[in-house]
């Protein structure tokens, strides 16, 4: 069984997620730690609980969800998983915390392309890949099955969608990615966004006023 804790980080205020089955082993997804005291308290709770990280993953590759991918990946020996269509996401990010006053060192290790429809494993746990494009081009969820939950990243907020003017951003393929792949979730799958509360399929197919669902 996966085990999901939220930690809120940086003054963009993203949702930084550690999936962690029972055996202990860990998946950092969108590590968003920027001030080294959040640094510190996400290892502190990695090592207070035991838990032995075995994967970094990204939903996407804006500024606010890579700010701790290098420390992460540094500190335990991890290798970044992302979209291949991200790459040059990550590539822009030091250039967008410029703009936002928010300098930092990006991750400059080896990359693994997740590929969409494909299973990854966390112990003996599965996450499905979902593509979900619009808000960035190679957005993707973590989708467990099982367990009815996806880690979407910012594509999918309670009430609201993810923005479309940032670099790559396009309103029509977030739509469409939200109505045919995100929708067809069943009602009552739990929505981990990269921003705020979560929120369930089923809410926001009632109550979405930027995507209704038809």
């Amino acid at each position: 069984m996966l085990h999901l804790n939220v930690f809120l980080f940086s003054p963009i205020r993203e949702n930084t997620y550690l999936l962690h089955d029972d055996a202990g082993n860990c998946a950092v997804i969108d590590p968003g730690c920027y001030f080294p005291e959040e640094r510190e308290a996400l290892s502190a709770f990695i090592s207070g609980n035991g838990l032995k990280p075995v994967m970094l993953l990204n939903t996407h590759c804006h500024l606010d969800h890579v700010f701790g991918n290098k420390y992460i990946a540094e500190t335990y020996g991890l290798t970044l998983q992302i979209h291949p269509l991200e790459k040059k996401m990550l590539e822009l990010a030091p250039t967008s915390g410029l703009m936002w006053n928010l300098p930092f060192d990006n991750y400059q290790g080896e990359t693994e392309f997740l590929e969409p429809g494909k299973s990854i494993h966390i112990g003996n746990d599965l996450l499905e890949v979902v593509f979900i494009p619009g808000h960035s081009p190679g957005s993707v969820g973590f989708y467990s099955r099982s367990q009815g939950f996806i880690i979407s990243g910012d594509v999918l907020f309670r009430e609201s969608v993810g923005r479309t003017d940032l670099p790559g951003g396009d309103f029509r393929v977030l739509a469409d990615s939200i109505r045919q792949v995100m929708y067809t979730l069943p009602d009552d799958t739990v929505v981990h966004s990269g921003h705020g509360p979560s929120t369930t399929i089923g809410w926001e197919k009632s109550h979405n006023p930027h995507v209704p669902l038809t």
